[in-house]
């Protein structure tokens, strides 16, 4: 949808296109809370007191959450069998 459609329209936006934004909304909102909190719970049990208020400041859908994971906390989310 155009910006000056919208401005025209008084601000309303198309339903069909709502239809499409709310679920994909949800998604992101719920990726980046499971994320957020995996990391911030990590950080607040190695006394990362840094890097808990970075994660805790910066909304960035769960990438600085999972490199802070991987590679500082070095968290693994699947265990070797060997």
């Amino acid at each position: 949808m155009h910006y000056l459609n919208y401005i025209q329209s008084g601000g309303k936006v198309d339903p069909k296109l709502l239809m499409y934004i709310v679920p994909a909304l949800t998604v992101f909102v719920l990726w980046s809370l499971f994320w957020k909190g995996m990391a911030l719970w990590h950080s607040a049990k190695r006394g990362d007191k840094i890097w808990f208020i970075v994660l805790l400041v910066l909304n960035t859908l769960g990438i600085v959450e999972i490199c802070y994971l991987l590679f500082v906390a070095k968290i693994k989310f699947f265990k070797d069998k060997a």
